[in-house]
This record gives structure tokens, C-alpha cells and sequence, in this order.
């Protein structure tokens, strides 16, 4: 596993899916790029992880990383993001909540919670934003919702306004490549 630095304390890393699978239908459930995306954010003394996945044992990066903080919180945006954290919270002994200055974003019926990172003018969301021809974001199709019971992309794009009070710079997002500088007009494209 290769990290790349995104700013001083933050980083983002890629793996293969295991259960990846080429799709046959275009933006339908299973059609996702075979590398995902996870987030490893240093916070004072703490390590913060979202939605880690790691693949044949490769650990090596996220132990150096760990080893120089005291506290491990292991953090997931969706259930189907659950991936490796039950093996890297027991290998870290790591926690569930985020630390002070890591700040939830629970995006009303959608499921999900993104995290907003300020002191990295960050957000961190897990299926609901895709990476779409750079630099830019896109919402999910309406597929990927379709166990929500009804719930829309307009339901989505409200329940995502908020957003757009943030100071946002980055988006890291889990499938697709991330906006790395001017993520709020990104995000105010995705949601016009």
C-alpha cells in the first residue's frame, strides 16, 4: 500500500476491492472503480481512519503511521464501507468516535455520515459524492440508493446543502479521483 500525502497530516491511500467485479451495467450498484479510497488524518495525538481497507496483510505504512500517536479511532462513512476495520481496530485497539475536531456529518436518510476535517478544510464522504472528470464531484446514481425506500437525488442534493457553508479545499472521495484544491466550487457543481 502506497500513502499519498494530501497535506501535512493527512493522507490518502488506494487498494483493489477484493469483491470488485467488472460491471455490466453502467451506474448501476456494482459498476465502482476497483480501487477505493481511504483516509488516514493525524489529529493531535490521535490517528484517524476512514474507511480503511487493507489488502494481503500490507500494514506496514499504517503501523508507522500509528506507532508515533497514542490513540487509534477507526472510523466508517456507510455500512458497505465496513471493509477492514474490524481488523485494523483490533490490530491498532482502536475506537469508534471521533475525536474532538473530526466532525460527523450525518446526511439526513441518506445512510451515510461524511466527516468535515477543519483543521484540513477536508470532507471525507463514502458513497453519496463520486469523483467525476477531474476535478470534480458528482452524486451518486440513484441506484446506490435504491434500498433507502424512495429516497431521491433531489432528496440527496437538499440533504447535502449544507455543505456549502464549509470552507471546503478537499473532497476525498472513496470511488473516483479526489478534488484536491477548490472542493467547494466541486461540490456546489454536484449539487446545482
Amino acid at each position: 500500500m502506497e500513502l499519498q500525502q494530501v497535506a501535512p497530516g493527512l493522507v490518502r491511500w488506494t487498494v483493489p476491492h477484493p469483491d470488485w467485479e467488472p460491471p455490466e451495467v453502467e451506474d448501476s450498484p456494482a459498476d465502482w472503480p476497483r480501487d477505493v479510497g481511504c483516509v488516514a488524518c493525524e489529529h493531535e495525538h490521535t490517528l484517524v481512519l476512514i474507511d480503511p481497507l487493507v489488502v494481503d496483510d500490507d500494514y506496514r505504512a499504517l503501523d508507522d503511521l500509528a506507532a508515533a500517536k497514542d490513540d487509534v479511532v477507526v472510523l466508517v462513512t456507510l455500512p458497505f464501507h465496513e471493509r477492514s476495520r474490524a481488523d485494523v481496530t483490533r490490530r491498532y485497539d482502536g475506537v469508534p468516535d471521533p475525536p474532538e475536531g473530526v466532525v460527523p456529518f450525518e446526511v439526513e436518510g441518506a445512510g451515510e455520515t461524511m466527516y468535515w476535517l477543519p483543521g484540513h478544510r477536508t470532507l471525507v464522504p463514502g458513497d453519496r459524492l463520486l469523483g467525476d472528470r477531474p476535478p470534480g464531484l458528482r452524486l451518486c446514481p440513484p441506484s446506490w440508493m435504491r434500498y433507502l425506500d424512495g429516497y431521491t437525488q433531489d432528496d440527496l442534493r437538499q440533504a447535502l446543502r449544507p455543505l456549502l457553508q464549509l470552507p471546503v479545499e478537499r473532497v476525498l472521495v472513496s470511488h473516483g479521483q479526489p478534488v484536491l484544491e477548490d472542493g467547494h466550487a466541486a461540490l456546489e457543481r454536484a449539487l446545482a
